[in-house]
């Protein structure tokens, strides 16, 4: 074990507060955000779903989410944030959609992940909201969900206990030993955690092209008396468009998501809107009794392989950004590598594959 070290974390969505929290059992902890618990971690969908998100290409990355996906039933418990357990289904529009499909139940296979196929009919017996136009599925049981929200609430009250302090001004830079704040202050360290999520490109030259701003818009609505509820997550294909349905307790439903490489504009648009409704409503015809209660934007950070950045960007800066689509998803096993990197100890082997140093020589 380490000697206890005084540790800034800059960014305090989940991924920041999650590796905050994981430090704080054996270091001193301050997470620099003038904002947390950040945009795109608030404004996610709460799918823990590396099979369905995998494709042909991407195998460190289905690697890493599912190793992930083992440890969430623990973090989770050690919260006190429940898991919804229904699994995910996959649905395919039309014949070109579930083209696609096969392409992914055929990679998956390969990896030996057997996924079980289903015809429309079969697939609304599973779940009765999906409607008569939807040509096939997937189902794949292992899949989790989380209501991301609460999971930031719960990360906030942990790390606070945990003796983490929270200093709400913004970053400007960082360097080795140093975080300058915008406001001109220096704050000392030993060592810092660049976890800025879509911002954190702009904080390190190392960084710099390597993360950027990918935006999502993301509704929420509530079933009203008649309605029929869902069960499932259900993540589709309609006309290769992806859109995604996840149930929350309470008779909510979050629907997402648009992706769009829009800088870092985060106003939701009369577009996305429509784009999501109309596609949602394809495949579940009876959202439209359903009440629209909030429409809300997050910038998600991009990289670009989809694999994050995880590991030494030089002595004394470690970089853990780059999640894209998966920052809930792998927030338990980067906090468990990065305090592994701190400690000194090995990381998860297929974290390996996230080093930054694919990209660029770091300085070791």
């Amino acid at each position: 074990m380490s000697h206890r070290r005084k540790i800034l974390v800059v960014g305090g969505g989940v991924v920041g507060l999650s590796v905050a929290w994981r430090l704080a059992t054996r270091h001193d902890v301050t997470v620099v955000d003038p904002a947390p618990p950040g945009d795109a971690s608030w404004a996610a969908g709460g799918m823990l779903a590396p099979v369905t998100e995998s494709w042909p290409g991407e195998e460190d990355l289905l690697d890493l989410g599912s190793e992930s996906l083992e440890r969430w039933p623990a973090f989770a418990d050690e919260l006190g944030v429940e898991l919804l357990r229904a699994g995910t289904i996959s649905a395919a529009f039309d014949a070109a959609d579930a083209g696609q499909q096969d392409v992914l139940a055929e990679h998956l296979a390969s990896r030996g992940r057997a996924v079980e196929r289903l015809s429309g009919r079969e697939l609304r017996a599973r779940e009765p909201a999906i409607g008569p136009r939807v040509r096939s599925g997937l189902v794949v049981p292992g899949d989790l969900a989380v209501d991301n929200r609460e999971l930031l609430r719960r990360l906030m009250g942990a790390a606070t206990d945990a003796g983490v302090t929270f200093d709400r001004r913004a970053a400007a830079a960082v360097e080795p030993g140093a975080v300058r704040l915008r406001d001109g202050d220096v704050l000392d360290c030993d060592t810092v955690v660049i976890a800025a999520g879509a911002w954190s490109a702009a904080l390190h030259p190392a960084l710099t092209g390597l993360v950027r701003p990918v935006k999502g818009e993301i509704l929420r609505l509530r079933a009203r008396p008649g309605a029929l509820p869902l069960r499932h997550t259900v993540r589709a294909l309609v006309e290769s468009r992806p859109v995604y349905l996840v149930p929350r307790a309470g008779d909510e439903l979050v629907l997402g998501a648009t992706q769009y490489e829009a800088g870092f504009d985060d106003e939701v648009t009369v577009g996305g809107v429509r784009d999501l409704l109309a596609d949602a409503e394809r495949v579940l015809p009876g959202i439209a009794e359903y009440g629209l209660t909030e429409c809300v934007a997050g910038l998600r950070a991009g990289s670009r392989d989809n694999l994050p950045l995880l590991g030494w960007l030089e002595p004394g800066v470690l970089v853990a950004t780059g999640h894209h689509r998966n920052g809930l998803l792998l927030a338990p096993i980067t906090a468990d590598a990065v305090r592994a990197i701190v400690d000194g100890d090995q990381p998860p082997t297929t974290t390996l594959a996230a080093d930054p140093a694919r990209h660029v020589p770091t300085k070791r």
